[in-house]
């Protein structure tokens, strides 16, 4: 072979290696610099609400979404969603206002449900509460109403008192609905529990009695006595002439007056009428349910709050409910709730409120059922 080809054959191997090297060093640099121009853009710094509503949809729809509500996404921003996995949908928690966008496209797909918390006080009416849902969640007040009246089974009651973290964003159907349900599943598995059966209509009996121990108790450790003077003037059939009877609905924190009690003819005037009220007086506990249903065993059928110590004195009869009334007078309230002298019915409605009904053995229940007369 002659020497001039054999050296023409080594300078094209030589530029191919050349070539090749350089369109290696190409993509290199290409990617480093596609590499660069990516990092700093998901580095941008931007600013998001800290709660998010994002619509269900392909991911398209979604940044379509976005960008009408100002975020100003684009192809870069869908490729590395894609790659990131599925955007949630509803209203979600970003937690923050100002963030880079690599911080709020893994946000879009890996934040919670944005949720508010909402606390119902025991003995507070339900008209309260709707109101408080309708302000908190930006709802209708009107719409929340007229599910609740549809669903509930009675005018109150029907919501157990308890703090519920809720999804915002959700309506006005769908926020109570579920209120009622899950109060519904408790108030039955507690039923089932204590009577092995739920009966609805005997347990809406003492959901109405555990809403006046709930208005009138001064404590926790008060309510299976209170509970006992409720059920002693029942037997008895004596109007429970109880103030916090009068404290239903749109009036739960309005004083109860003579004029009031002249004046008010439904059945939540236990100053008129015999019996318990039609309805609940208000959402109660599970505490005051408890008191309700295991009252103390006692011969009392009145009581006054002490001025001195805020809890409450028990009297069996008239004349001693009168003794206790004028000892009061002439002292100013201090409402230490100090009692100097634990009586036994004063242990044993202790005793009835430390047990944990829900985690007791049924012949524990028993012992405590034993107690009602």
């Amino acid at each position: 072979m002659p020497d001039n080809n054999s050296e023409n054959t080594e300078t094209i191997v030589k530029k191919r290696k050349t070539n090749k090297s350089l369109i290696i060093f190409n993509i290199i640099e290409l990617f480093l610099v596609s590499l660069i121009v990516v990092l700093f853009y998901v580095t941008i710094p931007m600013n998001s609400t800290k709660v998010l509503f994002i619509p269900k949809g392909s991911t398209n729809f979604i940044i379509s979404y976005l960008n009408k509500s100002g975020f100003e996404l684009n192809i870069m921003d869908k490729v590395i969603l894609r790659g990131m996995g599925f955007i949630q949908s509803g209203w979600i928690d970003i937690n923050q206002n100002e963030l880079t966008k690599m911080d709020f496209l893994y946000k879009l797909t890996t934040s919670k449900a944005a949720l508010k918390t909402i606390t119902l006080v025991p003995g507070e009416t339900n008209y309260i509460l709707i109101k408080k849902l309708a302000e908190k969640f930006n709802l209708s007040e009107k719409k929340l109403w007229e599910v609740y009246n549809k669903h509930a089974y009675k005018a109150d009651g029907n919501i157990l008192a308890d703090t519920y973290s809720l999804p915002y964003g959700m309506k006005e159907d769908h926020l109570m609905l579920y209120l009622l349900s899950q109060t519904s599943k408790k108030y039955e598995a507690f039923s089932k529990k204590i009577f092995g059966i739920y009966d609805k209509k005997k347990w809406y009996y003492y959901i109405s009695l555990a809403s006046i121990i709930q208005k009138e108790s001064a404590t926790i450790d008060e309510m299976p006595i209170v509970s006992s003077v409720i059920h002693n003037r029942l037997k008895k059939g004596m109007k429970l002439q109880m103030d916090g009877t009068l404290n239903y609905g749109r009036y739960a924190h309005i004083k109860v007056t003579a004029k009031r009690i002249r004046e008010d003819d439904s059945s939540y005037n236990t100053y008129k009428y015999r019996g318990l009220p039609k309805n609940p007086v208000s959402a109660v506990g599970l505490n005051a349910i408890k008191a309700a249903i295991f009252p103390v065993k006692s011969r009392y059928l009145y009581f006054v709050r002490n001025n001195k110590t805020g809890l409450h004195k028990f009297a069996k009869s008239y004349k001693e409910h009168v003794n206790n009334i004028n000892a009061n007078r002439g002292v100013k309230k201090s409402y230490t709730k100090i009692k100097a002298v634990e009586t036994k019915i004063d242990k044993e409605a202790k005793t009835i409120m430390n047990t944990d009904v829900s985690k007791q053995k049924p012949t524990s229940i028993k012992d405590l059922w034993m107690n009602v007369k």
